[in-house]
């Protein structure tokens, strides 16, 4: 019980942290996470809940693999689809960092990625633009950029893959 309490303190505080930053430089602030070994950037309206993805995604016959299933998120049924599987690469590792991050009520999908690790909110006005990390030929990545430390980063547009049509269709 009280890690239920512990948890919702903690995503109260991070969701009121994420309204303060959107708040402040709506434009330059993004949420950094990593996915098959690549930093990705979420703007941060396109984002909805974040939880820990402990095991409780209940798979579903006949999809594809890169489809994980569902998951109860506050009463609602998500789907959860690994984004590093389903853009050909590895499947993500379940460890204590892996999160769910749920598409924002707006898109329209109840749907939510895996993510191997958050990284926090990342000010992109304080990063170059980088042509290389950019777009691979999927409508849902972005603009590459690079930051202070050498990190290279690759918007992932949640609005843009909510319409992907072969992210939609997860039966085989």
């Amino acid at each position: 019980m009280a890690d239920r309490k512990n948890l919702r303190e903690f995503q109260a505080r991070l969701s009121e942290r994420l309204r303060q930053a959107a708040s402040g430089s709506t434009q330059a602030a993004r949420l950094g996470v990593r996915i098959g070994g690549r930093r990705l950037l979420i703007e941060l309206s396109e984002a909805g809940e974040i939880v820990a993805a402990n095991g409780a995604i209940t798979p579903v016959p006949l999809t594809h693999d890169w489809f994980k299933g569902l998951v109860n998120l506050r009463g609602s049924l998500y789907g959860v689809s690994d984004l590093a599987r389903f853009d050909g690469g590895d499947f993500t590792p379940g460890t204590k960092e892996t999160r769910l991050v749920a598409f924002a009520p707006r898109l329209n999908l109840n749907g939510a990625i895996l993510v191997d690790r958050m990284l926090g909110l990342q000010n992109v006005s304080a990063m170059a633009e980088d042509e290389s990390t950019g777009a691979s030929g999927q409508s849902w990545l972005g603009r590459g950029w690079v930051d202070e430390q050498g990190n290279h980063w690759t918007e992932l547009s949640l609005e843009r893959l909510a319409v992907d049509e072969r992210f939609i269709a997860v039966s085989r």
